[in-house]
């Protein structure tokens, strides 16, 4: 097999990379709240970021392999720089001197790595020779214990390991279309009407990018504004509603739309995207327990959740959330659920969604919000007219999506979502 040239050199971009690492697996933080690549040429950037997400999203099968040739696990940067290692010999089939050369220099640089460099360098040598058989055996290992747990007992072995698969291949690009019938010459239509393109394709480079003719927005979440289905004329709350893909959804399709958020750098980007597409809705910062405007015909709640079903997306979510951290939120969607419920009118209809892989955050929610409120009902859905499958429909009446649906068409973002009615 061919190896791509490596002389060494690159690294600048291979310590951001371990910079951003490290932010993640010891500081639990998100990539998108980093700027260790800031620094570096374009190019440099784009590099350590992909080494980085790489490593994320292959971390499980990493370590696992790493495991046969140490004794014990090593102090957490020397563990990242082997990790690194290893994507760049067997992912990236880069040439073993430079890969080599360069792990072991960056080690030479830092205390807590220093006296590991014979280290690093027996173990890549060895992956470099025998590691390729071994990694393909191994399969894809993408979620910690704890979410595996979760997920296998809720979907079962077969259905984790597919989604597994899922999240190792990354996803494509999905654009919502401002006007759904218009034509789009590029990428792929999905049943739904989303426009799919591959992952590497440069959005704001693409006709129709300026004048807002689109937006970025998986396939899966530019489900559940459609539950509604006819808003023309018709007063919308969009809760929690930044960054706005839903709220740019409805807008487009003629509701007059208010979109509430806590967070006024989110509520600004969502300004930015409406200035973009040339659309309107009026946007008001605040918290959704405390919002009194009242009654509302429709409302969309798109509930803060532990975003589990993103992981194809964000490969840096499992090192982050914990479980202890679903507990709260499970808390705060219940009482979400309960205020939308308050602010609805008698006829009115309310729209749960949530990007979680778990029956907690979603089916079980539903469940429980229409025993608490005899008054609420959950409304059947046309799956014909959302483009989606019928076997998609949970046992309580919602949609629940898993990523591994679609994998012959590049599979879609775990999401969780139900139209309701009050009485």
């Amino acid at each position: 097999m061919t190896r791509r040239a490596d002389d060494g050199s690159g690294i600048a971009p291979r310590k951001a990379a371990l910079q951003i690492l490290n932010s993640v697996y010891q500081e639990r933080r998100m990539v998108s709240h980093l700027d260790a690549a800031a620094g570096l040429a374009a190019p440099e950037r784009a590099r350590a970021e992909r080494l980085a997400q790489s490593v994320l999203r292959h971390t499980g099968r990493i370590d696992t392999l790493l495991s046969r040739y140490l004794e014990r696990r090593p102090h957490p940067a020397v563990q990242n720089i082997l990790r690194l290692g290893a994507i760049e010999l067997l992912l990236d089939r880069s040439e073993a001197y430079g890969v080599v050369n360069a792990a072991v220099a960056i080690a030479k640089q830092a205390r807590p790595t220093r006296g590991a460099a014979g280290l690093i360098n027996a173990v890549l040598r060895k992956l470099d020779q025998e590691g390729p058989e071994i990694w393909t055996g191994l399969g894809p290992q993408t979620l910690p214990v704890w979410l595996r747990k979760a997920v296998g007992g809720a979907w079962g072995e077969a259905a984790t390991r597919a989604m597994e698969a899922a999240h190792e291949a990354a996803a494509p690009i999905d654009l919502t279309l401002r006007d759904p019938s218009a034509h789009f010459s590029l990428g792929d239509r999905l049943p739904t009407g989303s426009i799919r393109l591959p992952r590497q394709t440069q959005v704001s480079g693409l006709d129709g990018y300026d004048s807002g003719a689109f937006w970025v927005q998986d396939a899966a979440a530019a489900l559940p504004a459609r539950l509604f289905g006819a808003v023309a004329d018709q007063s919308v709350l969009d809760l929690c509603a930044a960054p706005g893909g839903k709220t740019l959804q409805l807008a487009a399709a003629g509701a007059k739309i208010t979109a509430l958020d806590l967070s006024p750098i989110r509520l600004r980007r969502l300004a930015e995207n409406l200035k973009r597409t040339g659309l309107s809705a009026q946007l008001v910062t605040g918290d959704v327990l405390e919002f009194a405007e009242a009654p509302w015909p429709m409302i969309l709640l798109d509930a803060p959740c532990s975003a589990t079903g993103t992981i194809r997306r964000h490969p840096d979510l499992p090192f982050v959330k914990s479980a202890r951290e679903v507990e709260a939120l499970t808390k705060l969607q219940m009482q979400m659920i309960d205020r939308a419920v308050a602010l609805l009118e008698t006829g009115g209809r309310l729209v749960y969604c949530t990007c979680s892989l778990l029956p907690n955050e979603g089916e079980n929610q539903i469940k429980a919000a229409v025993k608490r409120h005899p008054n609420l009902h959950v409304l059947p859905i046309d799956t014909t007219a959302l483009g989606v499958d019928p076997a998609w429909i949970s046992a309580e009446g919602g949609i629940r999506i898993l990523p591994h649906y679609w994998a012959d068409k590049g599979g879609l973002d775990g999401f969780y979502m139900a139209l309701l009615q009050k009485r």
